[in-house]
């Protein structure tokens, strides 16, 4: 009786061990297939985001007034006027271009015909004095049986009028020489005029800045009054007016653990939570991952930890995605 009851207990105490033991096998074996979920917070930002920094409009104006702008936060389409300068600087130097474009033409037909004028006044003279030339050529000729006095009186004027014909002769040629001359000076004057009357024409479509893509329009600071632009302020060449962030393309700033860096990689899905729509889940995946470990400092985290920075790129545009929204980002297995 007492052996029967031993052997009993043995049996009960193997089938126990052996019941526990397969329990852990099982247990360990699932832990290691089971997924860890990583969740993390970031903030909605726009991939593409334009800056509209103030050029120098031509060699006269560094700065230029406000004289409108659309309200902060303004939805814009590709190509809606966005910012409006003021043109009366640009449109003073055309008024003054134009006289002056006006006069040195004014000049110029007058030159001509002054020069027109001239020639004719020496062409004449040209025919004078060859007039007078052959008369002298001829009576010099026919001195020939004159006295010897004669002759050398006419030999004279026939070197006179010689010497009067060639100096017409130079005159007409320098002449036409200095008017070809004048003439392509004052033409440089009229076309460097006009070139300059031409650029700023071109200037007064650029006073109207236009958004070249869709998105919401953001009023830059001006650093002189650390507050934001608006009319009537007058900014310098280098500020920037205005930024537009595309609301087509969208992407979370965010980071993820040291301890978790090495359970990620470019490419992983991630679902996109806005803490404003819980419900709403946005399909997105990781573009980049930084190279650099760092002290967490973004806003939203209650801890201080070394992070590593991460950027998700939404894969579909949503109207209701905006820059600077909050948003959970949950790491999700490769599918």
């Amino acid at each position: 009786m007492i052996m029967k009851q031993t052997v009993y207990h043995i049996f009960i105490l193997l089938t126990c061990s052996l019941v526990f033991s397969c329990g852990k096998k099982t247990g360990s074996g699932d832990v290691s297939q089971k997924h860890e979920t990583i969740f993390e917070t970031g903030e909605l930002a726009a991939v593409n985001n334009y800056s509209f920094i103030l050029t120098r409009f031509g060699r006269y104006w560094y700065q230029m007034r406000i004289i409108g702008i659309l309200e902060h936060g303004t939805i814009v389409n590709k190509g809606d006027s966005i910012i409006q300068l003021d043109p009366i600087e640009i449109q003073k130097y055309i008024l003054d271009k134009e006289k002056s474009l006006e006069t040195e033409t004014a000049n110029l037909e007058k030159m001509d015909v002054d020069q027109d004028v001239k020639t004719k006044e020496l062409q004449l003279d040209l025919q004078s004095e060859t007039a007078t030339f052959e008369l002298r050529k001829i009576e010099l000729e026919s001195a020939h049986f004159e006295s010897e006095r004669t002759r050398k009186i006419k030999e004279l004027e026939f070197q006179q009028s010689k010497i009067a014909y060639a100096k017409v002769q130079r005159t007409l040629a320098l002449h036409r020489r200095m008017k070809e001359y004048d003439r392509k000076i004052q033409e440089i004057k009229v076309n460097q005029i006009s070139t300059k009357l031409e650029a700023a024409l071109q200037l007064i479509p650029r006073l109207t800045l236009r958004s070249p893509v869709a998105g919401v329009f953001q009023i830059a600071i001006n650093w002189r009054t650390d507050k934001m632009i608006k009319v009537g302020d007058n900014i310098y060449t280098g500020n920037n007016l205005a930024n537009i962030p595309e609301l087509e393309n969208m992407k979370v700033n965010a980071s993820i653990s040291e301890t978790d860096f090495l359970k990620i990689h470019t490419g992983q899905p991630v679902a996109v939570r806005l803490d404003a729509l819980k419900g709403v889940v946005f399909d997105g995946e990781i573009s980049y991952i930084g190279k650099f470990c760092h002290w967490n400092e973004y806003q939203l985290s209650k801890t201080r930890r070394k992070v590593f920075d991460v950027e998700i790129r939404i894969l579909k545009p949503d109207e209701r995605l905006k820059p600077g929204m909050t948003v959970s980002c949950e790491f999700l297995p490769d599918k």
